[in-house]
């Protein structure tokens, strides 16, 4: 059975009502739920970003069951990994093992506030590979002392850390993250059902580990109210795949790159309206090709709880039959 999770969207969302909707989240039903970490929206339209670990915390005591992960954070430039394993730690702490880490390489969007230029993308992974070694150096409890190529860690040692190790999940878009996630992530993410990705992750080590994949959708009973909706809010995702998408500095330049978007463009990958039947079609393409894990985004702050309502009386009971 695909687990179905819910999306808490930093970059449309205020932080109390993140926390808010984490709470709906778990009593709906939801199997857990995933918290980007940005410093900018991808639209100005979208209007927030705050701080996800601060969010998290406060999720971590408003909930009691549900699973929390970040969905993605990037350890390579705006935060040091020294910094991300104390942080991963504490929440896991406060969360009692409830704590997923989830990392990735990042985005020029929002690593470039630091002021310190935006890697290729081939330092980005050797840079990505060395702060996942320093963060799961620091899970052990022990003292760390590392001198990389681009890391150094003097000394320095977790005292909060939660009972069972943090498992640590890898995002990936190609067969080069596939092998990093293969060899040191216990969980895959990958937004997209990519079954050559997954095979790649699952044939490089253990196999029966997470892979997690991500769904936007428009929930509304009025079917071109949500297209309208889903083109305002989420054009930046139709732009050109994840090498452009790295790349681009700010909310202003996702919105030129996305100017010929067209609602019809966007409504073709995120199902739009009260259509059950829709969003079933679109998970089962995530667990063909080997997806265990599916988050939900639900697009749109303000339609944040008839989304909730719908999804724990119509969409999840439909989800639990796949």
């Amino acid at each position: 059975m695909v687990r179905i999770g819910y999306t808490l969207m930093t970059e449309q969302t205020p932080a109390r009502q993140l926390v808010d909707c984490a709470a709906a989240a778990e009593q709906a039903g939801f199997d857990y739920a995933v918290i980007s970490d940005h410093y900018f929206p991808w639209l100005e339209e979208m209007g927030h970003s705050p701080y996800a670990w601060s969010v998290l915390g406060a999720v971590a005591n408003a909930t009691r069951r549900l699973p929390l992960m970040t969905y993605v954070t990037c350890p390579i430039m705006r935060y040091h990994p020294a910094v991300v394993a104390q942080k991963a730690a504490t929440v896991g702490v406060l969360s009692q093992g409830r704590f997923t880490l989830g990392l990735g390489a990042g985005e020029n969007l929002n690593e470039h506030v630091i002021g310190e230029g935006w890697p290729p993308v081939d330092t980005r992974h050797r840079m990505f590979a060395e702060a996942i070694e320093i963060i799961k150096r620091l899970f052990s409890g022990d003292y760390v002392t590392f001198h990389g190529e681009f890391f150094t860690v003097d000394s320095a040692k977790l005292y909060d850390l939660p009972d069972e190790r943090i498992a640590i999940g890898i995002a990936a878009s190609g067969g080069r993250s596939a092998a990093l996630a293969a060899e040191h992530g216990d969980a895959l993410i990958v937004n997209e059902p990519m079954p050559d990705v997954v095979a790649r992750f699952n044939a490089g080590g253990e196999r029966g580990r997470p892979v997690y994949g991500q769904l936007p959708l428009a929930y509304d009973t009025d079917p071109d109210r949500a297209r309208q909706r889903a083109h305002r809010l989420w054009r930046w995702a139709a732009v050109g795949g994840w090498k452009v998408m790295a790349e681009l500095p700010g909310p202003v330049n996702f919105a030129a790159a996305a100017t010929t978007v067209r609602p019809e463009d966007v409504a073709r990958s995120v199902p739009c309206g009260d259509d059950v039947e829709a969003v079933v079609r679109a998970v089962r393409e995530f667990a063909d090709a080997g997806h265990t894990h599916v988050a939900l985004v639900q697009i749109g702050a303000d339609h944040q709880q008839p989304f909730l309502d719908w999804a724990e009386k119509e969409l999840l009971p439909a989800l639990r039959e796949l």
